[in-house]
């Protein structure tokens, strides 16, 4: 047994669930201050424990930016009484925010967050299928909801179960058909080997802008995000699938929401910005140096991060779309255009060859 390799992926998968986990936390907070920037309002920024507000000087500060919401919102969560319904299907209505939660952590598992740290890959899992393997764990995730739907006995979560199931199916069609251009153009679905080959030949969004811009809408449908959060409408279905539950189990489908939008933010970077190189900074570095590696990684964060301000942003500039011209763009729009992309691609690299 190789056991060196057993304990490098235990601490992979600790330190990269530990910090998607935190980035949820603080992406939560980072969206209430942007909307509050946006909407002319102060923002959270009252809550502190105790020994914060008795710093001089930095506590106050420290309070204004609200660094401790997250904690407070935590902390209510797991306070707050835990309410299941009388009516409800129970084993379905306890496995459904498990169902949610955990295709989302497990996206993470191929995505390159850096290039490598001594023999170490910065990748949990370096699949030869890494694209197929993301593809199919994110259709998993739409279960947890469409049952959530089903066990609340209800007839408002039953319609976002509903909407979700359909909403996922027109937008899973598109966004796979977008990367498509890139396995043609790359020749490979491996996630390291995409953005080895954008070290070398430059982004893949500036060979395939198309492609990018349905693989980012398809991505805010793939996440319930506004302007496409049709299945908990919350002025038409008062909160959809989620409407029932409460406390931590209404905290899984929260938690769900935010790894989902950093998960999509990741792929995105990997598939479209390559990954953790820049285009004056890329492969030639010495293998395995610690300040080179630790760079890589940090040049991913900060690209990722720009990608969630951008669903941040979209979710409190543009209205909600109704549920017909939802579905009008991804089948009428999005569909032909992913197949028109495909075809001008692979006859281009045919006239190329």
């Amino acid at each position: 047994m190789n056991w060196n390799f057993i304990i490098f992926s235990v601490i992979k998968i600790a330190i990269v669930v530990g910090v998607v986990q935190g980035m949820v936390a603080y992406a939560v907070l980072a969206e209430r201050k942007i909307s509050a920037w946006i909407q002319d309002r102060v923002g959270p920024n009252r809550a502190a424990p105790p020994f914060v507000k008795a710093i001089p000087g930095l506590g106050p500060v420290l309070i204004r930016l609200g660094l401790f919401q997250p904690l407070a919102d935590g902390l209510k969560f797991m306070l707050k009484e835990d309410f299941t319904p009388a009516g409800v299907r129970k084993v379905y209505f306890w496995l459904a925010p498990a169902i949610a939660v955990i295709p989302s952590m497990l996206v993470i598992a191929v995505i390159p967050f850096g290039s490598q740290i001594g023999h170490q890959q910065m990748v949990i899992s370096d699949l030869n299928v890494g694209i197929l393997y993301t593809f199919g764990i994110v259709s998993l995730g739409v279960y947890g909801i469409v049952l959530a739907g089903y066990a609340a006995n209800s007839k408002y979560p039953f319609l976002g179960g509903i909407r979700s199931s359909a909403q996922m199916i027109s937008y899973e069609i598109s966004m796979g058909m977008s990367v498509i251009p890139v396995l043609l153009i790359v020749g490979n679905l491996n996630l390291s080997q995409i953005i080895g080959w954008q070290s070398q030949h430059g982004w893949l969004a500036l060979y395939s802008p198309v492609s990018f811009i349905i693989f980012l809408v398809a991505s805010f449908a793939e996440t319930n995000r506004l302007p496409f959060d049709l299945p908990e409408a919350e002025t038409e279905l008062v909160g959809g699938y989620h409407t029932e539950y409460s406390s931590m189990k209404f905290a899984l489908f929260f938690l769900a929401e935010y790894s989902n939008m950093i998960a999509s933010a990741a792929m995105m970077v990997t598939l479209f910005f390559g990954g953790w190189t820049l285009p004056f900074w890329g492969l030639d570095h010495p293998a395995g140096n610690l300040g080179m590696g630790i760079a890589h990684i940090l040049v991913f964060l900060v690209k990722m991060l720009l990608f969630v301000v951008l669903f941040i942003w979209v979710r409190w500039m543009f209205p909600r779309f109704r549920y017909d011209q939802l579905m009008d763009l991804g089948w009428r729009k999005f569909v032909p255009l992913a197949l028109v992309n495909i075809l001008v691609t692979a006859i281009v690299l045919w006239a190329k060859s």
